[in-house]
């Protein structure tokens, strides 16, 4: 028979020695720029500039509320503002949501520094562009990640027996 605190514990013991690692994500996308207009089209971009993989969402509508041409395509360059390394080009892959047309693209920053980011759009119909600079960040807190995450669910876990402490104090 398994005594009566080892039967509270146990669980929390497996469960700390199966975990692995899990990546989170530190927040939201924020805009870089909303509903700017570019040509014939109202632009907003929104990003997680993280170091290493960064993600870009392109939300594009057509300033008269037209349809936007079927065969629309954005890009997205990538420079360091330093001008270390060239101008690297990514496609950004349509995403169909319901109230809204959106683009998203996965790019390659290799260091935290200013890069400057232009949107291609390009048609039949004609291409445009803008420029905007944004900030690469890093990933994550590094070694720290664990702790931080892991804080809030250690301070439950902290009041949580202190109250059971109290109750079994309480009985005797």
């Amino acid at each position: 028979m398994i005594p009566h605190r080892a039967r509270h514990t146990l669980p929390l013991v497996i469960f700390f020695l199966l975990a692995r690692t899990a990546s989170a994500h530190e927040g939201p996308p924020f805009p870089l720029f909303v509903d700017q207009k570019v040509d014939r089209y109202l632009v907003s971009v929104w990003t997680d500039p993280d170091v290493g993989t960064a993600q870009f969402f392109v939300i594009i509508s057509a300033q008269d509320s037209s349809p936007l041409p079927a065969d629309l395509r954005v890009q997205l360059g990538v420079q360091p503002v330093s001008g270390r390394l060239a101008e690297t080009f990514y496609a950004a892959q349509r995403e169909n949501l319901q109230q809204q047309v959106q683009y998203k693209a996965e790019v390659h920053f290799d260091a935290e520094e200013l890069w400057r980011v232009r949107v291609l759009l390009e048609s039949a119909q004609g291409n445009a562009e803008t420029i905007a600079t944004v900030e690469a960040t890093p990933p994550g807190y590094g070694r720290w990640d664990l702790l931080l995450y892991l804080f809030p669910f250690l301070a439950i876990g902290a009041i949580w027996a202190i109250a059971l402490i109290r109750k079994i104090r309480r009985r005797h």
